[in-house]
């Protein structure tokens, strides 16, 4: 009995614009920009060129790989990224259709304000420790850990029936659509094969389209129109109705 851990009462669990399984996201960079008319063909191929090596790279890290090759293998597929941003002048990673303004190209002051606030300090238990958005210290202890393959524990998630919603705002560069839906299709499971063949439907709020649907059993996949990685930020009213019908397991009947 010890070795089986603590039971959780999982019921399911959301990725918002995440990164999951760099070895087929980073692929999904050129792809995008592509698609997005970010780049040219030739920039495309260019580019491509250093893709396989940072897929041996990535592939080294895998899971638990170790440290010093990860970090490398963050290090070489960084690059495709920032290439393609430089190139395409684009300087806001977040969301492709707006420039960037600060630190993180958004005003998160208000964010700071609150959760340094004495009561919510207290009620999160975590003392006097100030919040800031952006810790140069996680960052870095972030960084061997950032190529490795988060996917691997899913699908015995699915299989046990625990709910599992991806979404992503279709103008986020940094956690694309894109490669958010190619891992997605890859991931091995039980229905794996009929999630690929679900058709695409509309995902409406008061009768307007706010993005593209996918679901199969416990698995859905949701590309938010008009949003990038702050998808409740830039969409807030279809971010909270998303959350709200997948909770109630209304998401696809009511799509």
């Amino acid at each position: 009995m010890k070795n089986r851990g603590t039971h959780i009462n999982l019921k399911g669990f959301a990725i918002g614009n995440g990164l999951t399984d760099p070895l087929i996201q980073y692929a999904a960079y050129t792809d995008y920009a592509m698609e997005q008319n970010l780049i040219n063909k030739t920039i495309y191929d260019q580019i491509n060129q250093t893709v396989p090596a940072c897929e041996t790279l990535i592939e080294s890290c895998g899971t638990l790989g170790e440290k010093k090759v990860c970090e490398e293998a963050f290090f070489k597929c960084t690059n495709i990224f920032q290439e393609i941003l430089f190139i395409s002048n684009h300087s806001n990673p977040y969301d492709i259709t707006k420039p960037c303004q600060g630190l993180l190209c958004y005003n998160m002051s208000n964010v700071e304000k609150y959760l340094n606030q004495q009561k919510v300090r207290e009620a999160l238990g975590v003392g006097a420790i100030q919040f800031v958005s952006c810790s140069q210290i996680v960052y870095n202890a972030m960084i061997q850990d950032w190529m490795r393959n988060y996917d691997v524990g899913i699908p015995a998630l699915l299989e046990q029936g625990i709910n599992v919603l991806i979404y992503a705002g279709e103008f986020d560069f940094i956690c694309n659509w894109l490669g958010n839906s190619r891992w997605v299709h890859a991931m091995k499971w039980l229905g794996q094969k009929d999630f690929g063949i679900a058709p695409n439907v509309s995902f409406t709020v008061d009768g307007e389209v706010k993005g593209t649907l996918k679901s199969h059993g416990p698995l859905s996949f949701l590309k938010v129109s008009d949003a990038g990685h702050m998808v409740p930020m830039d969409q807030p009213k279809a971010a909270l109705v998303m959350l709200q019908r997948w909770m109630q397991g209304k998401l696809t009947s009511t799509a």
